[in-house]
């Protein structure tokens, strides 16, 4: 059926549509600052802050840079190393969408960004990090802010400096330089290593909380080689 518009109807018609097409421009360009509250969520696994890696590379200077190519990071898989993917508003959009789908055999365990809004805000976000513009993020309501920087165990209180480390049946017995002893059930403390410029001072390994349930933690060291030389098996 050709249905003719009313007389006056075209102007505002033509008025709604470049708003609308105005506004999915807006949308699709993207907010820095609520990117950078969407990338609270990352902060587990990625830094903003250069050379400083975690469970995934800094992404400080992502913007045109080569897939797998951040120095200092030895943790990318083979496949995304094998890609001549470039990072930009294109590919990381991919990326963020199903990183799975978009490099088949890559490391990366995270489901994406369903919402085409929310991964241009992160989008936009990580290029304004890469330019030394990024907006700082407000702690969400109702929690706390994930930090994009790691405590310096260097300077841990005495309550978290470990002098010594005994084992006995499936308790171990930690003892800090506050002088308080903790026993913790051994499948509940965790072992692990910080090389880092943050990391413990050699022989000086730190003790940390870890787990919502606070009966959980990890003891830091300096270097792998450290720990079967701390620990002592002895149930006095």
């Amino acid at each position: 059926m050709n249905i003719k518009p009313r007389c006056g109807s075209t102007p505002a018609i033509f008025a709604a549509l470049l708003f609308l097409s105005v506004g999915d421009t807006a949308a699709a360009a993207g907010d820095p600052k609520r990117g950078a509250q969407a990338f609270q969520a990352c902060m587990a696994c990625h830094s903003v802050q250069p050379g400083q890696h975690l469970t995934g590379p800094s992404l400080a200077h992502i913007w045109n840079r080569k897939a797998g190519t951040v120095e200092g990071f030895l943790r990318y898989s083979d496949a995304l190393k094998r890609t001549d993917i470039v990072w930009n508003e294109a590919t990381l959009d991919k990326w963020l969408a199903n990183p799975e789908q978009f490099v088949a055999g890559t490391s990366m365990t995270f489901p994406g960004l369903r919402e085409s809004r929310d991964r241009q805000d992160v989008i936009v976000y990580l290029r304004a990090v890469s330019e030394g513009k990024a907006p700082s993020a407000e702690p969400r309501r109702g929690g706390m802010m994930m930090q994009s920087r790691k405590v310096d165990l260097k300077k841990a209180p005495p309550t978290g400096q470990v002098v010594s480390i005994s084992h006995c049946g499936d308790t171990y017995t930690v003892k800090t330089a506050d002088g308080r002893t903790n026993k913790v059930w051994e499948f509940n403390l965790r072992f692990k290593t910080d090389s880092s410029k943050d990391g413990p001072l050699p022989g000086k390994p730190v003790i940390v909380g870890a787990g919502m349930q606070g009966d959980r933690a990890s003891v830091v060291f300096a270097a792998p080689s450290e720990i079967s030389s701390f620990v002592k098996q002895t149930c006095q």
